[in-house]
């Protein structure tokens, strides 16, 4: 047997980032926030503190690897499986990443600790930075997002304001939204006003595509997505979908492997990503898009989901 990555998974499509290679830096499922709509569930440890969660030398190490393989990547994207700033060395993994190649670094963050300096410092080191925005109020925040009991709304816009001072490169703010929760036009018209103040170079609507954290999170519908970019501003889009084809033969070949897998039983999500030595969000991606497609659906038992062809 080949030796387990840790660290990295990919590279998987991305609907905001193209050919994406993760990089997962956080324990599972470690986060500031618990929000309702999570692909990857509950929030297992609601943190604040930062603390040196990975050996920045191994991650290094294994990207060198996979670099010296011949890696076809139009990201390097910091995510995984919880809130990736809450690692202390989050700043020299993105210095280590970029001494080793010129693939521009992407960091995928909640941006709730953005309103600390030495956040703000570790973040502005990446290329893009893709930060969510789903509330316009702190009720509506508490609802979706359920933070930290030291986390406020006020502080979540504070810090984006803040980082769009001192940030020279791309901010794609990520607005995701869910019907019945922040879909109003009361709250979409304060979005608009927080966006005013963020400045994001694009504003990214997203929707519930994969299963999520909690049941009954409803997805909107393509024509109301449109409607929503239309009110927020000319540098708004709906975040496409994406279609395995479209990535090369490598994607299109795993994404055959995952439908295949489904075709000769019902699987959990872990199990997809054992029985292919795939990351969970990498199989989550494939799964999402053959939902999308009608090909796949979902069905609960004894508190796991499992997923099978139509």
């Amino acid at each position: 047997m080949g030796e387990e990555k840790k660290y990295l998974f990919g590279p998987v499509p991305s609907r905001r980032l193209g050919l994406s290679l993760g990089v997962d830096i956080i324990p599972l499922k470690v986060c500031t926030l618990d929000c309702v709509y999570c692909q990857i569930g509950r929030t297992t440890e609601k943190a604040i503190e930062r603390k040196d969660y990975v050996p920045v030398s191994a991650v290094l190490d294994e990207l060198r690897g996979r670099l010296a393989q011949g890696l076809e990547a139009d990201f390097i994207t910091i995510s995984g499986s919880g809130e990736p700033t809450l690692n202390l060395r989050l700043g020299d993994i993105v210095a280590g990443i970029k001494k080793l190649t010129g693939i521009p670094v992407a960091i995928i963050t909640n941006g709730t600790l953005l309103y600390r300096e030495d956040v703000r410092a570790d973040c502005a080191r990446a290329d893009v930075v893709v930060p969510s925005l789903d509330a316009g109020d702190e009720q509506t925040f508490e609802k979706i997002n359920r933070p930290c009991r030291d986390i406020s709304f006020e502080k979540l816009i504070a810090g984006l304001v803040a980082f769009r001072e001192e940030f020279d490169g791309q901010i794609w703010l990520e607005v995701f939204l869910i019907e019945g929760f922040n879909t109003d036009v009361e709250q979409i018209s304060r979005i608009k006003e927080l966006i005013k103040l963020i400045k994001p170079d694009k504003v990214q609507l997203n929707t519930a595509v994969r299963p999520t954290a909690e049941v009954g999170i409803k997805r909107l519908d393509a024509v109301k997505l449109k409607a929503i970019a239309a009110q927020l501003g000319e540098n708004c889009q709906v975040v496409a979908d994406f279609s395995p084809c479209y990535y090369g033969k490598h994607v299109e070949s795993k994404a055959e492997d995952v439908l295949s897998m489904l075709k000769r039983r019902p699987c959990s999500l872990d199990d997809i990503a054992a029985g292919l030595r795939i990351d969970r969000k990498e199989a989550l991606k494939y799964i999402s898009y053959f939902q999308q497609q009608g090909v796949v659906n979902s069905e609960e038992k004894n508190g796991i989901i499992f997923f099978k062809t139509t």
